[in-house]
């Protein structure tokens, strides 16, 4: 890959839309959900994606369900998304999605 290949590439990796958020992994034999914060909702799904395809379990809390009920039963839910403004740091956006996770931790009585 030459030069101006690179820096093309890096640009636009700076200059993506960063999506974050609230999301479940749910399983629809026991209606158990585990509810999870990312700051890269992509890679979240993409991690989930490939668990199921390599039939890995992505957590040690929901290993006997994922084993038991297997990787059909579980689907991924985006339960609400934040898009991290140009102006705001990594650190600031966290902090907006840790409140959001709080708020649906409340919603869903997992406090």
């Amino acid at each position: 890959m030459d030069k101006n290949s690179r820096k093309n590439l890096s640009a636009q990796y700076k200059n993506r839309t960063v999506d974050g958020g609230v999301y479940c992994i749910k399983c629809a034999k026991t209606d158990q959900i585990w509810l999870h914060k990312t700051t890269d909702m992509q890679g979240s799904q993409n991690r989930f994606s490939f668990s199921v395809a390599t039939k890995t379990c992505l957590e040690p809390s929901m290993l006997d369900a994922w084993n038991q009920y297997g990787t059909d039963a579980f689907t991924f839910e985006v339960l609400e998304t934040l898009t991290k403004k140009e102006s705001q740091a990594i650190e600031e956006f966290s902090d907006d999605i840790s409140v959001l996770f709080g708020m649906w931790q409340e919603k869903l009585k997992l406090t």
